[in-house]
Formats: structure tokens, sequence, C-alpha cells
């Protein structure tokens, strides 16, 4: 069935180019009405202009789209709060929320200064959590709504010099997690993306023949899938260059030593059964994991009588 966003309203942060800038012309493209916020500034969060959000306004107007442009800054809960007025007072409804806004200041943990780490997790993480915060209301009121969180395999596997982008991402991960089951009484689906793609963030990352094969246009689709009508919700999806993958969190088995001699060295002899992932288990919830390890001990201990 074809997506559409007919009628529907979609708030892109970050969206003066990259990433954001594909997802907002997209979202235009099949019907929604766009609010392109971006605050404007540098690759670090600095010297913050209207001039960004603003150009991609006219290049959806020039396509005969809707949008209108708004340079508000993530970390600001006034700014959010204004975002939020702002687009309801032109559009009267707010249906998607896609939190792209980011920024980078990458160093070894050796050499990073601490406002560094805080900076980036600020934008990241604190501000997904801020303009993810200022639309909650209207989408419960609504009744619906679909929220995009932006990670990165930075966070997921690991990628050396980024240990403040890296925890934020993997922040926004666990915010995704549990705000689905806050919302989920309300028609509010939570889903994440991780972008592999040419921006101005990542292109001193890469050669030009990668640069070549990652336009953020390889990215979009996905994205713009996991906020239409019939996205399922807690679901990551890693795209770029093509290629889109699902991304899952999963334990193993592991071992019961309830009601046995349980030391250190117990954990040790039997460590490579431990991390086996034979049988691996994808747990869609915390207290599920808590089931299923009472459940172990209880067995075990019923075992040895």
């Amino acid at each position: 069935m074809p997506v559409s966003f007919k009628d529907q309203v979609a708030i892109v942060t970050g969206a003066g180019g990259g990433l954001g800038r594909s997802h907002a012309l997209m979202l235009a493209r099949h019907g929604a009405a766009v609010v392109v916020n971006d605050f404007g500034g540098g690759r670090d969060g600095s010297d913050g202009t209207t001039e960004a959000s603003e150009a991609v306004v006219r290049e959806i107007t020039a396509e005969g789209g809707r949008a209108i442009a708004n340079a508000g800054n993530v970390t600001s809960e006034a700014d959010m709060a204004a975002l939020v007025e702002q687009t309801l007072s032109a559009f009267g409804r707010i249906d998607v929320l896609i939190n792209n806004a980011g920024i980078l200041r990458d160093k070894s943990f050796a050499k990073m200064e601490i406002d560094d780490f805080r900076r980036v997790v600020d934008v990241h993480l604190l501000g997904t959590a801020i303009a993810t915060k200022a639309v909650w209301a209207q989408m419960r009121e609504q009744g619906y709504g679909r929220i995009l969180v932006t990670s990165s395999t930075s966070g997921s596997y690991g990628n050396f010099g980024q240990a403040n982008y890296g925890a934020a991402k993997m922040g926004v991960l666990g915010l995704m997690n549990v705000l689905h089951f806050e919302g989920a009484k309300y028609g509010i689906h939570l889903n994440a993306i991780l972008p592999t793609a040419a921006t101005r963030m990542t292109g001193d990352m890469m050669d030009p023949a990668m640069l070549d094969l990652l336009e953020p246009e390889l990215v979009s689709p996905a994205a713009v899938w996991l906020v239409s009508r019939d996205a399922p919700s807690r679901t990551a999806l890693l795209a770029g260059a093509g290629t889109v993958a699902r991304l899952a969190l999963v334990e193993s088995q592991g071992v019961c030593f309830a009601g046995t001699d349980f030391t250190p060295s117990a954990v040790g002899d039997r460590f490579d059964e431990i991390a086996s992932l034979d049988g691996q288990i994808e747990v869609m919830a915390g207290l599920d994991h808590v089931d299923r390890i009472i459940a172990n001990a209880r067995a075990a201990v019923a075992e040895k009588g």
C-alpha cells in the first residue's frame, strides 16, 4: 500500500541540510505539511542562523508542497515550546516528529573535555527528549503520533573518538524503548533510524568513492516509512547505501547458578556457555527478562529438591 501523509503535519529537526533536508523533502513529496527546524549552526553546534531552514522551505514550496521554517534550538525547552505553538498555529496538528538534529565534537576520550561530552549529549539525547516532550501532550490529545529518534552504529557497535556521540546515541534507543510503552495506549509509535550517509557531519570521515554510495536519499525511505501510519513501534532500522536492516538487542540463554556454589570462578569456568548466542532471545520488555530469570531460579531450586 503506498505511503501517504495527506492531511498530516511533520516536524523535522536539524532539517537544514543532509539527512534532515532529505527527510523533509520526502515527507513533503508524500503529502505532509512540513515544519523545517534547523538551528543553522556549525557542525559543532555554534553560530545559529535561519538561512538553512528557509532554504529547504523554498525547495519544498517550489515543488508545490507546504512548509514553514523554524530556527529553534532543540536544547531549549522554550524554543521547542515555541516550535509546537508555531506548528499548531500554522497547521492545527502534529502527526510526526523526526528527531534528527545533531552535532559532532570528536576526540579520543583521553583528550576530550567534559564540556565536549556534555554538549553532544545535550543536543543528541536531551535535545531529542526536549523536542519529544514538547509534542507529547498534543499527540496524546489527538490519539495519534509517530516519533523517530536518530541513533548510530557509533553507539550500538562503537567507533573510536566518539565516546560522547556513542553514549548519546545509545541513550536515544533507551528513550525509544520506554516511550514505546508509555505512548502505546495513545496511538503514539516510537521508532529509530541508524543512518550511514555522507553529510556535513560525516563527510570528512570517508573517502570519495564511499561518499558516492552514501547519499542521504538512500536513508530517507526507511526513515519516512518508520513515521508512516502503518509503521510498527519500537523498531530500529539501519539504513545506508541502499541496504536496510533491523537492529535487535538479544541475550543468550545463559546459565542459572541458583542452588549451586555461585562464585566468580564458576562464572569464569562456564563463560563460553554463558556467552553463547545459540538459542538467543529477543526480550520485548525489561520485566520479561526478570520473569525469565525468576522462573529459571525457581526451577533450579525445585530440581535440587
